[in-house]
C-alpha cells in the first residue's frame, strides 16, 4: 500500500478524500488493462 499509493493502510482507512483517490487510481487501471488486454487479443485473431 505505501509504495503504490503513497500511504499506509491506517491511513487509507481514515480519510474517505484519500480512499477515493486510490480507488479512482485503482478503477483508472484496470478499465485500461482490460483494454490493453482486449487490444492483445485483437492483434492476436488477426
Amino acid at each position: 500500500m505505501q509504495q503504490s499509493h503513497g500511504m499506509g493502510f491506517a491511513e487509507y482507512g481514515r480519510k474517505l478524500s484519500q480512499l477515493l483517490k486510490v480507488e479512482q487510481k485503482r478503477e483508472a487501471s484496470y478499465r485500461k488493462s482490460l483494454e490493453t488486454s482486449k487490444e492483445m487479443e485483437r492483434q492476436m485473431h488477426r
